[in-house]
């Protein structure tokens, strides 16, 4: 198996890796992220999928893009990748409960093994996780750290307490 295209981008949030295959991005990760593989050199920075993901990225932190137009390829169950397909649903700048996402998949009482799913989403700030709070509203875990989940919210105009 060949190893994914990497490279970095420096963000608001801090380095995020980026990571692409012949299918598409295939994560993104914060630098203290959980789960992340180790990457330590960049691999094929000029993949088309990676040269992509770095300027939206960029037109995203500097608030001239809301939504990211990118081939993505993420690994994951098909119950991660169909909650993964709603958390792109959610709308820029608007928040969504782990409730109201399960009940959204037609699992009312499944917002346990949503919340895993998100923890597990291969493809922050692209897949907006950071987007699912507690369902009083609240900051919940955020694989990136709750200062980039806080930094996140904020940028898309949201209160973020």
């Amino acid at each position: 198996m060949t190893p994914p295209a990497t490279a970095f981008l420096d963000s608001p949030v801090g380095r995020l890796t980026l990571l692409a295959n012949d299918g598409g991005l295939c994560g993104v990760y914060f630098p203290d992220h959980k789960r992340a593989p180790v990457v330590d050199a960049e691999r094929e920075p000029d993949h088309p999928a990676l040269r992509a993901a770095r300027q939206q990225l960029a037109e995203f932190f500097r608030g001239q893009r809301d939504a990211f137009d990118l081939p993505l390829a993420p690994a994951g169950t098909a119950f991660q990748r169909r909650v993964w397909a709603a958390l792109r649903a959610i709308p820029f700048g608007e928040t969504r409960h782990y409730g109201a996402l399960a009940a959204q998949l037609g699992q009312p009482t499944a917002a346990r093994a949503v919340g895993l799913a998100n923890g597990r989403n291969p493809l922050s700030i692209v897949v907006p996780c950071h987007r699912v709070v507690g369902r009083d509203g609240s900051l919940t875990g955020y694989a990136g750290g709750l200062d980039a989940k806080r930094w996140l919210l904020a940028h898309e105009g949201r209160a973020a307490g």
